[in-house]
């Protein structure tokens, strides 16, 4: 796999992310290109100087900005971990579930928003849905290297699984309660439905509750990256009264 472009490069040289090789564009000499060196040398990645013309050759996003990483596949979380980790912060654990998100362009904007608000974790399932690829790294802007994501066989089992566990879950749909006067403090999960089809059925009938943004316009939905910032920091926003 491919980590492609300057601030994914750099956040995942942050994370400790094991890098096999560093390709970098010859003749960089901008103070930002030459902390992304120094911090590649000081974790001992193989660095290799190319001309720009066999970067755009490597490439898959044609964006490289003269830098490309060569990684091992990107490393899934267990939701386990992910509940861990609000333990460990002694927060209330905050999810997000995607149900059937295939724009990696929507899923890398997802997780910059959930690595942004705080959210312990991201929930995707195995199939039927975009994985984490490099096109979804370069969009998150590095934040794939921070925020964790757990791919699951079954979205609704993971739901029932959350439930028991306490964290009420909330999908975010038409035809719900408004979000700006549901609850939304405390251990939730929410749950964004993908691109045209929304949030399926069965998955909308095993939530705890389904919350609408308003709408005032003719159009009425929102892109899946879009509904789920708005009601992802209505969440925070809420919870930091």
């Amino acid at each position: 796999m491919k980590i492609e472009g300057r601030n994914a490069v750099a956040e995942a040289l942050k994370a400790g992310t094991t890098i096999d090789r560093l390709l970098v564009e010859k003749g960089l000499k901008d103070a930002g290109a030459q902390r992304i060196i120094d911090e590649a040398k000081s974790r001992g990645v193989k660095i290799f100087f190319r001309d720009k013309q066999a970067l755009d050759r490597e490439s898959a996003t044609s964006r490289h900005q003269g830098f490309i990483a060569e990684v091992t596949d990107y490393k899934y979380s267990e939701l386990e971990q992910i509940l861990e980790l609000a333990e460990s912060k002694n927060e209330p654990p905050f999810l997000l579930i995607l149900d059937g998100v295939e724009d990696p362009h929507n899923l890398g904007s997802i997780l910059r928003v959930a690595e942004c608000a705080g959210v312990h974790g991201v929930v995707i399932p195995r199939h039927r849905a975009v994985s984490v690829n490099e096109t979804v790294i370069k969009v998150s802007a590095g934040a794939s290297a921070h925020i964790k994501v757990a791919k699951v066989t079954n979205i609704n089992d993971t739901i029932s699984e959350l439930k028991e566990r306490g964290i009420w879950v909330y999908c975010a749909d038409m035809d719900g309660g408004s979000l700006y006067t549901t609850d939304l403090t405390g251990p939730i999960a929410i749950v964004v439905g993908g691109e045209g089809k929304g949030v399926g059925k069965r998955t909308r009938s095993n939530c705890d509750g389904v919350v609408s943004i308003p709408m005032f316009g003719q159009v009425n939905s929102l892109n899946a990256s879009v509904a789920a910032a708005i009601v992802v920091y209505e969440k925070v926003r809420q919870s930091n009264k």
